[in-house]
């Protein structure tokens, strides 16, 4: 049986949206919470790992498919974008 923790939920809830809501560290978060940081940083990964789904883990076929679809997409709308760019710097050159 785990020995039970001295730190109640509420504390460690709280504990985690300070570093996340705060431009601290964990390192500092953790000293000025009196505890230690990597327990801490335990938590803060915890919460992350709970909050975030891997990528593409939770994606069906069709969407990773659409996903794909769309990322070559934006770089065609890129370079065409960055070659609009150079021929409108080409024609105001020409223009004075």
């Amino acid at each position: 049986m785990a020995p039970p923790s001295k730190y109640t939920p509420e504390f460690r809830e709280e504990s985690v949206r300070i570093v996340l809501s705060s431009s601290k560290t964990i390192s500092e978060v953790g000293r000025e919470l009196g505890m230690n940081p990597e327990t801490l940083r335990g938590w803060v990964k915890k919460h992350k790992a709970r909050q975030e789904p891997a990528p593409d883990a939770e994606l069906t076929f069709s969407e990773r498919a659409r996903l794909k679809e769309l990322e070559r997409r934006i770089r065609e709308v890129e370079m065409e974008n960055a070659f609009l760019k150079k021929a409108a710097a080409y024609f105001a050159r020409d223009s004075w």
